[in-house]
């Protein structure tokens, strides 16, 4: 990619990631930290497009982690922060109109939505949605699936990132600093495989609150009737659904997983695309669960403690409204997904010319390189793939100015060009000639 103007800040990459090694573990903000051959630090973002400290560009492909899927400054977006800035940034303790106003929009898009609740990250909304289901049960485990992720909190951390198998139901903590009585509250069973749910569910049901599924596990798509067994299963042992929509929600379709597979969770938390870009998430269901949490409830025994600084935030609520705004153009989800399977073909075209034997797996806006025969179903199909040579690809398209995060799955969004595709095929032929030239020396 070429290198344009340098960013006017005066400090120049070498000297911003000196800063980092000094301030921040890793050099990194949160879980990734690129080699130091491909790391680069974000100074702007044009459209699909990011330009780096030293004025490189590379296409975006992140997207915020999937929050951009109209990119990471759309204009409608900006507008509708700039206004809301005017007006105030923050607020707590008293209703602010804007989130008012979102919180009406996102009930009549969202299809189990009868209230919500909003929260600040997706994290938080996964944390209240099991706290929400305890509360309503009276019981105190979650049954989760091997390789989901719900988000960073203790409950969340088990049995993420597992590294083989599972002696299901048992979950296996993922991080130092997890209270090893927790594991006891979390089950576990492998995605898309209902008869092991089954007897994990039936088993357990007097102390099971809720089965947890993200209805799209990373780029593992559910097979069809998974989700609609899980309703069945939790209705007929009086446990709750939820789906954790954080990264599904506003993407698969404008009502989300549950539009797009047609099956209606009790309870649905949100992230990403609900804020706009900006930090915001909620928790969205039945009527009777969620006024749980109604602050005058307090002091009652099944009342679920929901609070937080910056709930409802106007800016992010502003943003939010902006993006829905886009996303309701008819035919938006459709041009998106369309466009997104075109592009998946003709990068299976490069892999195929380049004798590559990987495989773009995904649908819809959601993709990924796996060195696999098939798509996989669970995520030990995915760890049963050659992901060293994945990473290994992923690499080389970072080197020629391709952003994705090496064997972690990406997004086409709304704002990708034909430009920007077509840039892209060809940083993945690059990519390919690249990796069997280093096969060939090695």
């Amino acid at each position: 990619m070429s290198v344009t103007a340098q960013p006017s800040d005066g400090l120049s990459q070498d000297d911003l990631y000196a800063a980092a090694e000094n301030a921040l573990p890793g050099a990194g903000l949160g879980g990734y930290s690129l080699p130091e051959d491909v790391r680069f630090v974000i100074a702007e973002a044009r459209g699909a497009r990011l330009i780096s400290a030293d004025g490189r560009e590379y296409v975006d492909y992140v997207g915020g982690a999937g929050a951009n899927i109209v990119g990471a400054n759309h204009p409608q977006v900006v507008a509708a922060v700039q206004a809301q800035a005017t007006k105030g940034l923050h607020f707590f303790g008293t209703l602010n109109s804007t989130a008012i106003r979102l919180a009406e929009r996102l009930i009549e898009l969202i299809p189990c939505a009868e209230k919500l609740v909003f929260t600040t990250t997706g994290s938080e909304a996964t944390a209240y949605a099991m706290r929400m289901a305890r509360a309503f049960t009276g019981r105190e485990r979650i049954l989760k699936f091997e390789g989901a992720y719900h988000g960073n909190h203790d409950y969340a951390s088990f049995s993420q990132f597992p590294a083989g198998p599972a002696n299901y139901p048992l979950a296996s903590a993922d991080s130092g600093g997890v209270p090893m009585p927790l594991q006891s509250t979390m089950l576990v069973a492998p995605y898309n495989d209902l008869e092991v749910v089954e007897s994990v569910v039936r088993e357990h049901s007097s102390e099971l609150a809720a089965i947890i599924v993200e209805p799209v596990q990373r780029v593992i798509f559910p097979d069809d009737g998974f989700l609609a067994g899980l309703r069945r299963i939790a209705d007929q042992n009086h446990v709750l659904l939820i789906f954790d929509e954080v990264v599904t929600g506003f993407r698969l379709a404008l009502g989300g997983a549950q539009e797009y597979f047609g099956v209606r969770p009790d309870l649905a938390s949100y992230g990403k695309i609900v804020g706009g870009g900006g930090p915001l998430g909620a928790v969205a269901g039945r009527e009777d669960i969620v006024e749980l949490t109604n602050p005058r409830n307090k002091g009652n025994s099944d009342y679920a403690y929901i609070n937080g600084t910056f709930h409802g935030n106007p800016v992010a609520a502003a943003a939010a409204l902006a993006t829905l705004d886009v996303l309701s153009e008819p035919g938006f989800h459709r041009r998106l997904n369309a466009r997104a399977k075109r592009f998946y073909g003709d990068m299976q075209s490069v892999l195929q010319r380049h004798a590559i034997p990987a495989m773009v797996t995904g649908h819809a806006s959601f993709w990924q390189f796996l060195f696999a025969g098939q798509a996989p179903r669970s995520q030990l199909d995915v760890l049963a793939s050659d992901l060293e040579r994945s990473k290994a690809l992923d690499l080389e398209l970072l080197r020629c100015g391709v952003y994705v995060l090496p064997n972690v799955r990406r997004f086409v969004s709304a704002v990708h060009t034909d430009e920007d595709l077509r840039f892209t095929l060809a940083a993945l032929d690059a990519a390919c000639e690249q990796l069997n030239r280093s096969i060939n020396n090695g």
